[in-house]
């Protein structure tokens, strides 16, 4: 099975990745490759800030990587919070902190239109590659469910009644940005990653 390393501390988003891949690959984590690391996410973009991450970890180990990065957009707060999702309400990244801080920014506001987007950067062989995939949804008044992680509790998807938080794997895959960006992925790999000759 081809091995390919996943530039991600989150272990939540390397389960969701796991999920979708399936069998295909074997994702390796940045802890599973003895990578001890925090890169940083300085930049304006989901496309630099991927790219910064799956860069870093190539010129690092060499090998074929990827990495994601993903916001969350609300179209009442102009885009907010966007590339700063996961520390929108401070360095600490606090999910719970996140989401009190944006339903609060949403208190006076009709429009809850919102949309994730997950952007993969890819390097293959030294050539780097962007996938990208987008969810549309609308923001709840309050959280609901358990299960996923960030935002998911106060998100439902267009075409659902339930939020990502009260989805199973499978559920959320019928709609999730991340599953968009994947498959995106999975399908390049199959036609372009090939096995090195033995000539």
């Amino acid at each position: 099975m081809k091995t390919i390393i996943f530039a991600t501390n989150n272990q939540h988003k390397i389960n969701e990745i796991k999920f979708i891949v399936g069998s295909q690959y074997q994702i390796v984590s940045l802890k599973d490759a003895g990578i001890d690391i925090d890169i940083p996410e300085p930049y304006d973009t989901l496309k630099e800030n991927a790219f910064a991450k799956s860069s870093t970890i190539y010129k690092l180990t060499q090998q074929n990587c990827f990495s994601e990065d993903t916001g969350l957009f609300v179209e009442a707060l102009t885009g907010e919070p966007g590339v700063r999702s996961a520390r929108y309400a401070g360095e600490e990244n606090d999910p719970l902190k996140n989401m009190e801080k944006l339903l609060k920014n949403l208190v006076a506001e009709t429009n809850r239109s919102a949309q994730f987007i997950t952007v993969i950067s890819l390097i293959l062989d030294g050539v780097a590659y962007l996938f990208e995939g987008v969810c549309r949804g609308l923001i709840i008044d309050a959280p609901k469910g358990t299960n996923g992680f960030g935002y998911d509790p106060i998100f439902i998807p267009d075409g659902a009644e339930k939020t990502f938080a009260e989805m199973t794997n499978q559920e959320k895959s019928l709609f999730s940005h991340r599953q968009k960006a994947t498959a995106k992925l999975v399908a390049f790999l199959s036609q372009n990653w090939k096995l090195p000759s033995l000539n």
